[in-house]
């Protein structure tokens, strides 16, 4: 049994909106960070909510994928220039558009490598996340 089965073929995820990748993406990026918290760390749930929003709020995934540039394929590239372009009408709250734009920018990646099962590349993605010049270590 395959607990997640993605049924799409790349064909079918490049016609998707860049939204649905960043809404994919931010589903699978937040489970990575709690699962690597819990796997980790002893904190309780409250202090792992703390803790993960460190790394999932729009500003700390727009300074990530600033730092992924130099490690992104041309497809890649394109990926995050079509999401971070897609129009979106929603409002950040606690972040500026640049950051919101670049987040959801970073999301759609996430979400794109998911969908099109590319796990090895997201997992070389996910292994070269810096935040303020330091690979994430829990």
């Amino acid at each position: 049994m395959e607990l997640l089965k993605r049924n799409r073929d790349k064909i079918d995820v490049q016609t998707m909106s860049p939204l649905i990748w960043a809404y994919v993406g931010d589903a699978v990026y937040e489970l990575y960070i709690r699962t690597q918290l819990i796997n980790k760390t002893n904190l309780k749930p409250h202090r792992l909510h703390v803790e993960s929003i460190k790394y999932v709020k729009a500003q700390a995934q727009a300074e990530i994928l600033k730092n992924l540039q130099n490690i992104l394929t041309d497809e890649e590239k394109q990926i995050v220039k079509r999401t971070r372009n897609t129009k979106n009408h929603h409002l950040p709250k606690n972040a500026n558009l640049e950051e919101y734009t670049y987040a959801t920018a970073f999301e759609g990646l996430i979400g794109y490598l998911y969908l099109t099962k590319q796990d090895e590349r997201l997992q070389e993605i996910i292994e070269n996340i810096k935040i303020n010049g330091k690979i994430i270590d829990f």
